[in-house]
């Protein structure tokens, strides 16, 4: 396991979060956080005035790097921050110098340096480069990088379209760097949240820019919402609730005792009380929205129904671990005969994954692509 970074004679100590949980493959870094940081050792001389913007940084690789500055920390991510902080602590670094800031906060103060790590999506990077306009001026260095194979015409199109001339550097271990020079004159409104309609019903479902299916109900998610079952006088957990149409369309049954809409993502969890706002504000009562890791933060075995439809990608890697935790997670957080309900891709082998955390396991229904499984927690 590779747990240190080592460049220009310094060493830094970092996990995924939560390091208990880091398999030995992983490590918390890449190379494109190694080729910001040697960029900007070889061109620059930071002090502890210099104000940085850090964006996306995944495990806090680049704040921890640059924890002497003055820095903007700004993250979609619950599990990123609590990485970041995880692993400032590892290192014995105070973090007195960070500012966390949420991806739906606005920015205000400027900055002398942007470090952006090039994220999955499109949108968000769009709503990041719309925010950097109210903070960049013609003196900003802005510095992004990513895979160089995610890094296309269409990702330099939108840094020219927003901040300024761009241009790029050759690849270097499969990352390349994206130089930027805002012209510090650009306002552009944003293009999110996107709406639209959901089929059948008259609900209008906003999402903001790093939410999945921003444009229209996910085939998933549709098959889903034909199998939800009764939630009566239940306390209902909506767990990767993205949008929380899943959720939205529970309150329609219109008797349960409460609801908990959880992601990981900020975004995601604005969206999801957006849509009961616009859609069912005397309901909102009813309801709570966590951003957090899976339910590590429920205590307490009450739910009697988990829906879930978990992904199996993060970033760019294929992965069951997510999906695996939010299994675990949601037998701990239900009550004795309560039910969790995943809908997922056929090929996915959670079958046999849940019959080995539950005891039990049933196909709901199934089509050519996905298949509805429930688990019941004995007791």
């Amino acid at each position: 396991m590779n747990t240190s970074l080592s460049l220009f004679d310094k060493t830094l100590t970092l996990y995924q979060y939560p390091k208990e949980r880091q398999h030995k493959s992983w490590q918390a870094w890449d190379s494109a956080d190694e080729y910001i940081i040697q960029h900007i050792t070889d061109n620059y001389v930071l002090t502890p005035n210099t104000r940085l913007a850090i964006f996306n940084d995944e495990f806090g690789a680049l704040g921890c790097w640059f924890k002497d500055q003055s820095i903007q920390w700004v993250s979609d991510s619950f599990i990123a921050q609590k990485a970041f902080e995880q692993n400032l602590a590892l290192n014995g670094f105070s973090p007195q110098s960070i500012n966390y800031i949420r991806s739906i906060e606005t920015l205000t103060a400027p900055v002398d340096f942007v470090l952006l790590k090039v994220p999955k999506a499109n949108a968000l990077l769009e709503q990041q480069l719309i925010d950097l306009q109210k903070i960049v001026t013609n003196n900003t260095i802005v510095l992004a990088a990513g895979k160089a194979q995610a890094i296309h015409k269409s990702t330099l199109a939108l840094f020219e379209k927003y901040l300024g001339p761009t241009t790029t550097s050759l690849a270097k271990k499969k990352s390349r760097l994206i130089f930027c020079t805002p012209t510090g004159d650009r306002d552009h409104p944003s293009p999110y949240p996107t709406v639209w309609k959901q089929e059948q019903t008259n609900y209008t479902i906003h999402n903001l820019a790093n939410v999945f299916s921003r444009q229209q109900l996910d085939i998933g998610a549709r098959f889903f919402l034909q199998h939800i079952p009764s939630c009566h006088n239940l306390d209902v957990i909506d767990l990767g609730c993205g949008n929380g149409v899943i959720g939205l369309n529970v309150l329609a049954q219109g008797d349960i005792n409460s609801l908990e809409f959880v992601d990981e993502s900020t975004m995601a969890i604005e969206s999801a009380r957006l849509n009961v706002q616009r859609n069912m504000p005397e309901q909102e009562q009813l309801c709570t929205f966590t951003a957090g890791n899976c339910l590590a933060h429920i205590k307490q075995a009450k739910a009697g129904l988990v829906l879930c439809n978990p992904p199996f990608h993060q970033q760019n890697t294929i992965t069951e671990h997510i999906a695996k935790q939010m299994f675990s997670d949601a037998k701990r957080a239900l009550r004795p005969r309560g039910e969790l309900r995943i809908v997922c891709n056929r090929h996915l082998g959670y079958f046999n994954v849940l019959k080995k955390h539950f005891g039990n396991c049933r196909v709901v229904a199934s089509n050519k692509k996905f298949s509805i499984l429930s688990a019941i927690k004995k007791g």
